[in-house]
């Protein structure tokens, strides 16, 4: 399968505000998380990310397909954030994700510090990242007694 990552412009946030939805509802249906759910954010907030000169959205093409979706927002040259990244359901396990992540890494190639956050409870999401090299922080937020956000970071070591 080949995958590619394209910049995504602002005529494609009603796109992948749909896309988020579709991806985002079953953990929102279990978790009821109100605060942090990506199904909770509108077309605005993600036109508004868009717009952030320290962000891009980047479209996940599978097989020229439009699969997915990862946001890059960088602080500076050596440390990013991924937030959000997501692939459609009928995409997921096919080794998409562990590609993306490759991929941004040799986009954003001066950056040694990646970090993100993902749900505790979703055992196969927190094997996913720490088989791509990231390691938990030690940073957790509650967010109800069902669900809890942690962090993580990868560090990548810089030959000269």
């Amino acid at each position: 399968m080949k995958v590619e990552l394209c910049e995504a412009g602002i005529d494609d946030a009603p796109s992948i505000h749909r896309m988020q939805v579709k991806t985002f509802m079953p953990l929102y249906e279990i978790y009821k998380d109100d605060e942090t759910s990506p199904v909770k954010e509108t077309v605005k907030r993600i036109v508004e990310r868009m717009e952030q000169p320290e962000t891009t959205y980047f479209k996940i093409m599978a097989d020229d397909i439009f699969v997915g979706v990862i946001r890059i927002f960088q602080f500076c040259e050596e440390r990013c954030r991924v937030s959000p990244i997501f692939i459609l359901p009928e995409f997921q396990n096919r080794g998409i994700t562990q590609t993306v992540f490759n991929i941004i890494e040799r986009i954003y190639s001066k950056a040694s510090v990646w970090c993100l956050d993902t749900i505790f409870q979703e055992v196969g999401n927190c094997y996913l990242y720490e088989k791509l090299g990231y390691v938990r922080t030690g940073k957790e937020k509650i967010v109800n007694e069902n669900m809890t956000i942690v962090s993580y970071e990868k560090h990548i070591l810089k030959t000269v």
